[in-house]
Formats: C-alpha cells, structure tokens, sequence
C-alpha cells in the first residue's frame, strides 16, 4: 500500500493538529492575535514529532462553528501558519479546512501536503444544515494543479452528521472507490472524539481492496490495537491531548500512545 511508502511504516498514527479559532472565527483570541495560534501550533508539532507520530494532518477543528464556505480570512491564515510550520515538519503531513472540500485540495496542492482530509462525496444533513459534494471537480482539480500524487483521503460516514438517503456502508464504499478513485478511506464514529465502532469499519474493510482504511475517530491507548487489528491506519486527536479536545498535545501522553503502537507493529 502507499502507506508503507509515505509513512516508512506498517498501520500509520497520523496526529491531528488542531489550529486555535483563527480570525474571523467566533472563539478568535484578538488580543493574542494570529501569532499566538502560530505559536501554540509550532507546540503542538514539536510535541507530536517528539512522540512519534507517523504524520500530522493540520485542521481549522477550531473555526466554530464551521461554515460550507470558508471565507479568504481563513484561507489566508491557515495557509500563514502552515507556512510558518513547514519550517519544523519532518514527517509526511496533510490539510484538511473543515467542510470545505475544495479549499482542502487546493491548499493541499500549494502548500505541497502529502495528502488531505475531507467529506469528498455524498449528501449530509446535521446541525450545519445540507451538505452537498462534487468529488468529481475535487479530483480534478487536483488533477489540474498538478498534483495527482496528492493522496485524497475519503470520509466514508462524516461524523455527526447523516446521509439524507441511509444506505448500506459496504455499497456506499463500493460506489466510492468505483465512481470516485480515493487514496485512502476514513470511518468515524458517531461524533467527532468518539469510538469507531470496530465491526463498521470491518465492514468497509471487507471491500475496500487495495485502498487503505482508517480509523477516523476515537482512537485511545487502550483501544488502539483494536483498531489498528482491523484497519490499516488511524488518525488521532483527542488522545494527545492533556484536558480534551481544548487542550494541548502532550508530548508524555504522545510517547506513551506510541510506544504501544510501535509495541504492536513489531508482531506484524
């Protein structure tokens, strides 16, 4: 799989990176300015390469609440940090801008990521409202910034929110992998920081073929073998974190989730 490649590894941690609300969003620190979320960003990286994690996927996960079209205020100042990151990355890494596929794939491509995340097909309904998607422009848009090499990771069931038609997963796998040429695809729990269920991503698993599967959501250091028992990879957030989803990566805490994994590898 291109995993192995990219990542040098067997079932690859890929860390999420959480950037602080940036301006324009509601919770944006104007006091501390674009500077502080630069900062505690280059934190966050130092924490997750010291821990060692097999790549880092950067996301707006504070930009509440999250908008279908994000705005050239945070295009600008995702794009300003993640600059300012490259500098420090010495692991594959990836994009993702929350809701905004397309944004996703063309900041991917200039900023030169190995590959990004995002909700690429399918029609949603949440607390958000509708969500509609185009995989067919994403993928050819990436196609037409030069870079076909840009791994396109699929959410197969975006969590918290729920198709407008309910199908089966293993069809709604099959469909995407048939009509929409993915790199990689995601299962998620129910909510964003909740255990996926095991059998569901078993299930995708079952007819994804050569196209690697990942643990979207929930992953934790003891449910982590689990996971990766039935997977081929996993991304995980909230389990680096020391106080949840609002705090900050923890070096210790990275060490210690790691260390089972490399653990785990080794009976591979």
């Amino acid at each position: 799989m291109w995993t192995e490649e990219l990542f040098r590894v067997k079932k690859p941690v890929i860390a999420l990176l959480h950037l602080r609300a940036l301006p324009g969003d509601p919770l944006f620190d104007a006091e501390k300015g674009l500077e502080y979320v630069t900062e505690c960003a280059l934190k966050e990286l130092d924490a997750l390469q010291r821990g060692g994690v097999d790549g880092v996927l950067i996301a707006n996960e504070f930009s509440l609440p999250y908008q279908h079209r994000a705005p050239a205020v945070t295009i600008s100042a995702m794009a300003y940090v993640i600059g300012r990151l490259r500098e420090s990355l010495s692991i594959p890494f990836g994009v993702n801008v929350v809701l905004n596929p397309m944004a996703t794939v063309e900041m991917g491509a200039a900023l030169g990521a190995d590959f990004v995340r995002n909700t690429f097909t399918g029609a949603y309904i949440g607390e958000s409202g509708i969500t509609d998607t185009d995989p067919a422009a994403y993928v050819r848009r990436r196609q037409e910034l030069g870079r076909p090499d840009l791994k396109m990771l699929f959410k197969v069931n975006p969590e918290s929110d729920t198709y407008l038609a309910p199908r089966d997963i293993k069809k709604i796998t099959k469909s995407i992998i048939f009509h929409d040429l993915p790199d990689g695809l995601c299962v998620s729990g129910a909510s964003a920081g909740s255990e996926t269920d095991t059998s569901l991503i078993e299930e995708v698993r079952s007819v994804s073929g050569n196209v690697p599967v990942f643990a979207n959501t929930g992953c934790t250091a003891a449910n982590i073998t689990r996971m990766l028992s039935v997977c081929d990879g996993a991304l995980v957030g909230t389990a680096f974190k020391r106080g949840g989803f609002s705090g900050h990566a923890d070096p210790e805490l990275v060490k210690e989730f790691m260390d089972i994994v490399k653990d785990y590898r080794k009976a591979l």
